[in-house]
């Protein structure tokens, strides 16, 4: 099988920035819909990712109706081909924490004490309409998938009234990828003011109670204790215990926040535990690493975004050495102005190693599972995806090794954590549907996401 680039009707092109604008993703032809595919990956060399299957270096991956069927030598199944030869199939990356909205005003920030990362964050989300979050989420969304991320926790700060939140959701129904939404505050919004629990309820009712984004499950962006007062970190996290959500937490970013304790107390609280997830903990004891560890609590760090705002050097090895479930994340690209996953994992690989001054203190296969089945274990779905395990949903890219970036092949695990990009990314099925083939989006009108979204910055810099 070879999947051709499709495009929306030029017509569609002229409905704008409004809320009405017809679906920047193609339809697909008929019987030729997600659920109802076959096909086989032929001739790749397949990184499993799964401890038990390995590594495969010239293997097959058969996939039917979105679901990983067979990964083998030779694999006698029925189905198209989709011609692996020169590349490395693998699992699709697994972000843990990005602000998506924010893709709206990329690389605008730290230029002046007005363009500082938080305060450009409530000067233009004080002016956020609801198509205004569409629009940067979306973008988002775009470049997730043609950098070979298949699965994303959009951790929302700007949901400013219900119809910024379906503005927000809006751009996940559209682009289809998979993840958590984790519903947050508003930018601005007082710490002694609780998150609208009523309509985070709502959210779950009619979003995802409902089917209307299949392939995601709500979570809520929680404020934990040392940030604000028991009146509002305990109602929120009662909320989401009682609805069945997961609860995210920026956490000991800074070192205040540290001497503050924020880890300590939610583990005296009883708020750690497999459902918890953790976010940034660059200053944490070693008391507070165990307490993570032994509640099964997950950290994500995004090292670059760390480096960049001035929280400081992300201690990657001392975090590796608590044995903590680690995973990556890009966080936010108005400050990192790039969503490469890639480049994530080649910096962690490097401060690992620069601060145990060992060259061999990690191999960079052990990063490669911090943004796959570790990061997929975090979020909940490691029996879904995270890895090229028969009976998982079919989430997989295909990573070139011919081009002048990646040749020659040697070290594959190095080779992906080193050298790799989204220009190296070929191909990108989401739930066994391509959604990149030979190096370009096959059913996403990308100029006209960029021209709109463009347009919408335009709109929110003159108010």
């Amino acid at each position: 099988m070879d999947v051709t680039r499709r495009r929306v009707i030029a017509g569609a092109a002229a409905a704008g920035v409004g809320a009405a604008a017809a679906p920047v993703v193609a339809e697909a032809a008929p019987g030729r819909h997600r659920h109802d595919r076959e096909y086989v990956v032929t001739g790749a060399y397949v990184l499993t990712m799964d401890p038990d299957l390995g590594d495969l270096p010239v293997g097959d991956v058969h996939v039917r109706d979105g679901r990983i069927v067979a990964v083998g030598r030779d694999l006698r199944a029925r189905g198209a081909r989709i011609d692996g030869r020169g590349m490395v199939a693998m699992p699709g990356l697994v972000d843990t924490h990005w602000h998506m909205w924010t893709t709206l005003y990329r690389s605008m920030s730290s230029t002046s004490p007005e363009t500082a990362y938080f305060a450009l964050n409530v000067a233009n989300g004080v002016r956020c309409l609801p198509t205004d979050l569409f629009h940067g989420t979306r973008l988002a969304l775009v470049d997730a998938l043609n950098t070979g991320i298949t699965t994303v926790h959009d951790w929302a700060h700007n949901l400013r009234s219900p119809e910024h939140v379906d503005g927000n959701l809006r751009a996940h129904r559209e682009i289809g990828l998979r993840g958590r939404f984790s519903y947050g505050t508003r930018q601005g919004q007082p710490g002694t003011e609780l998150l609208d629990l009523d309509d985070v309820a709502r959210v779950k009712r009619e979003w995802f109670d409902r089917g209307r984004l299949p392939l995601m499950h709500l979570g809520l962006a929680g404020r934990p204790p040392g940030l604000v007062e028991e009146a509002v970190y305990r109602p929120e996290y009662e909320a989401a215990q009682d609805l069945g959500l997961p609860i995210s937490y920026h956490v000991n970013s800074t070192r205040d926040q540290g001497a503050a304790g924020m880890i300590r107390q939610l583990g005296e609280l009883g708020m750690l535990g497999p459902d918890i997830q953790l976010i940034h903990a660059l200053y944490t004891t070693e008391q507070e690493r165990a307490a993570v560890r032994e509640s099964g609590a997950s950290v994500s760090i995004s090292p670059w975004s760390e480096l960049l705002i001035g929280y400081g050097v992300t201690p990657v090895a001392e975090m590796e050495a608590s044995d903590l479930l680690l995973t990556l994340s890009v966080d936010t690209l108005s400050l990192t102005g790039t969503a490469d996953l890639w480049s994530v994992a080649r910096l962690a690989t490097g401060l690992l190693r620069g601060q145990t001054e060992q060259e061999l203190a990690v191999n960079t296969r052990r990063i490669l599972e911090m943004a796959t089945i570790d990061a997929a274990r975090s979020l909940g779905l490691g029996d879904l995806v995270g890895s090229l395990t028969p009976g998982k949903r079919a989430d997989l890219i295909l990573v070139r090794t011919h081009d002048v970036a990646t040749a020659p092949r040697t070290d594959v695990p190095n080779l992906l954590a080193l050298a790799a990009g989204a220009e190296n990314v070929d191909t990108v099925v989401v739930d066994g549907r391509v959604r990149k083939r030979h190096g370009e989006l096959v059913d996403i009108d990308e100029r006209r996401v960029v021209r709109e979204t463009e347009a919408a910055l335009k709109a929110l810099l003159a108010r």
